[in-house]
């Protein structure tokens, strides 16, 4: 594949994914952080161990965020599917992150969860501050 077709996959991609329901909950959850005075370092930051939907600062504080939308909430609320070995991902993603960034020793960080319940239209936004550890 040449670096045109290259190209022009990653921006597709980039546009696609910002349409669907998870990318709109996520930008949603960093509006709605960003109104409650939280400052947006990085989106969507991947690692081979897992993802972070949201990484902020809070004053002194990094903020590692978990996004969970539901439309539904039949068998878990939003809240509920953050699971164990979800909440083991997002921690050993941010693990990496902060030794990347040679924070490791240096800051004090938490684990929030941004729950999203409804229709994104008219959904009900749950912020769970120090969810897990």
């Amino acid at each position: 594949m040449g670096r045109i077709q290259q190209w022009l996959n990653h921006c597709l991609a980039r546009i696609r994914r910002s349409t669907t329901p998870g990318a709109q909950a996520e930008d949603m959850a960093c509006r709605y952080l960003r109104k409650h005075g939280l400052q947006l370092i990085a989106k969507n930051y991947s690692t081979k161990a897992g993802e972070i939907d949201l990484i902020m600062l809070d004053d002194q504080q990094y903020v590692f965020v978990e996004v969970k939308h539901r439309t539904r909430t039949n068998w878990a609320d939003a809240a509920e599917a953050v699971t164990y070995h979800k909440q083991q991902k997002v921690i050993k993603a941010a693990q990496q992150y902060l030794q990347q960034k040679k924070l490791y020793d240096q800051v004090d960080c938490r684990f929030d969860v941004v729950a999203i319940d409804g229709e994104l239209a008219a959904a009900e936004i749950a912020w769970l501050k120090h969810a897990f550890y």
